[in-house]
């Protein structure tokens, strides 16, 4: 599966230590992610990661055609919703994707978790339904 992975600044940290928590189950799938998060996630487990732009730079947004092109599977989206961004449409324009090409996302660590843990037991066989349909 193709995954993709943003996470706001505040949010950095938490997604470091959330790909080193699923780093078996990650290695095992293609990662995507914005400029600075796949590099810190990168130095820190040593996964493969295609990094794009910075998100706010337009990484979220390049991330965004990969999912209208049905080319990202899941998405681990670790958003502050307590800091306004300056490229807020962006974000919610992932989250907008996400709903409309019906691609799971995660906005928390709760919701990454059991998206991660489904993706494991092999819970997202709709996912080669849905592109062939």
């Amino acid at each position: 599966m193709n995954i993709g992975l943003i996470a706001h600044d505040a949010k950095k940290k938490l997604m470091q230590n959330f790909c080193i928590a699923y780093r078996g189950i990650l290695s095992k799938h293609k990662l995507y992610a914005t400029g600075t998060t796949g590099r810190l996630v990168e130095e820190v487990t040593n996964l493969n990661i295609h990094r794009y732009l910075a998100g706010h730079l337009g990484g979220e947004q390049q991330i965004g055609a990969q999912i209208e092109h049905d080319n990202i599977d899941l998405v681990i989206f670790l958003r502050d919703p307590f800091t306004p961004k300056t490229h807020e449409p962006d974000v919610n324009n992932i989250v907008r994707l996400c709903d409309t090409h019906n691609i799971p996302l995660a906005t928390n660590l709760a919701t990454a978790e059991l998206l991660i843990k489904a993706m494991e037991r092999g819970d997202f066989e709709f996912r080669n339904v849905y592109r062939k349909g």
